[in-house]
């Protein structure tokens, strides 16, 4: 779906007038731009996750110097 705000039928306007190649480049660029958010949010998932693992590791009292930091 497409919003129906200014900024995103701006957009679409100038897509429209690209020649076919650059067209092909933002459809790339967009597949990143997902992409990368994607990827984001994976690792934070996983970092989110391994909390209680590593809490052991994280928090002793040899370290708690490091948490000052």
């Amino acid at each position: 779906m497409i919003p129906g705000n200014t900024a995103s039928k701006s957009l679409i306007e100038k897509i429209v007038t690209l020649p076919p190649e650059k067209v092909l480049e933002v459809e790339d660029f967009v597949d990143f731009l997902c992409q990368r958010d994607n990827d984001r949010r994976l690792v934070q998932a996983a970092a989110h996750l391994s909390e209680k693992a590593f809490r052991k590791v994280w928090d002793n009292s040899e370290d708690a110097v490091y948490d000052q930091l």
